[in-house]
């Protein structure tokens, strides 16, 4: 169980750190695609949660 919850926490801060270069990005390409990133991590990690809270994964 700990490790699916370090492995949300891990998605998580990548989701963080997409968002950053996001933000931080002159190229309309790259805002674009790193915000792509940051959303499908956090749905990643969304799931990885759901499937932890209903019990699929133990």
């Amino acid at each position: 169980m700990k490790d699916y919850q370090a492995s949300i926490e891990k998605l998580r801060k990548d989701a963080a750190a997409a968002a950053l270069i996001r933000d931080q990005a002159t190229d309309e390409t790259k805002r674009e695609m790193f915000g792509r990133l940051q959303e499908h991590l956090n749905r990643l990690a969304d799931e990885v949660e759901k499937a932890m809270n209903s019990g699929a994964m133990k």
